[in-house]
């Protein structure tokens, strides 16, 4: 009775085991098979964010290519553009042109018809201006002796001293010519008669100032 005991207690206990044992066992595996499906999750996971990259880089390569194209099209409209400006450009000049040519055979044919002046009574006045000596209003004296001699070495026309004048005085004498009228402004020596009273170099001037020293 003893030894059934015995072995009915072994026989347990090696049920007991193997039970143990069995339960270790689908522990472990149920463990690597969540362990496998979240690999296969994470796989999936990638697969899909590398899907999802792919599809952001074709976009990104379509969107680069669509500008690309349209970046063409508007340097070939650009480039078409300035074209189109060139050739009205030279449509303007072709103009231009043609215009300065119908001018120039009309002023030939008006010189044609008109009467040229005699170069020999020619003067050109602003030509000559720059050899006009420089007026310096404390040797007035002497100014206008050397003007004349001048003009008369250059054969400068006396209608024309006067002018040459104006362009050099400046203060009293710049001052006396404006306030002269035109037919006296006009007239050489008048104006140098009137600017040499002005700076008192005339004999009546002279005069009016010895008597003031005698006064004194």
């Amino acid at each position: 009775m003893a030894q059934d005991k015995l072995v009915d207690a072994e026989i347990l206990g090696e049920e007991a085991l193997e039970l143990k044992v069995e339960k270790i066992d689908a522990f472990k595996l149920k463990q690597l098979e969540l362990e496998h499906e979240l690999k296969l999750k994470e796989l999936e996971m990638k697969e899909m964010e590398k899907r999802k990259e792919d599809e952001l880089k074709l976009k990104q390569a379509e969107l680069e290519m669509k500008e690309r194209l349209e970046m063409d099209k508007k340097e070939k409209e650009d480039v078409f553009k300035l074209k189109e400006l060139e050739m009205k450009l030279k449509e303007l000049e072709m103009k231009e042109r043609l215009e300065m040519e119908k001018m120039k055979i009309e002023m030939v044919k008006e010189e044609s018809n008109t009467k040229v002046q005699p170069k020999s009574e020619y003067f050109d006045a602003a030509k000559n201006i720059r050899l006009v000596p420089r007026f310096c209003e404390k040797t007035v004296d002497k100014y206008f002796p050397q003007f004349e001699k001048i003009a008369h070495n250059l054969n400068w026309p006396k209608p024309y001293w006067t002018t040459m004048l104006q362009s050099v005085f400046e203060g009293k004498a710049a001052e006396i010519y404006s306030a002269l009228p035109s037919e006296k402004s006009s007239d050489y020596d008048t104006v140098k008669q009137e600017v040499l009273k002005a700076y008192e170099l005339v004999p009546e001037a002279y005069r009016q100032k010895f008597r003031s020293y005698k006064k004194v």
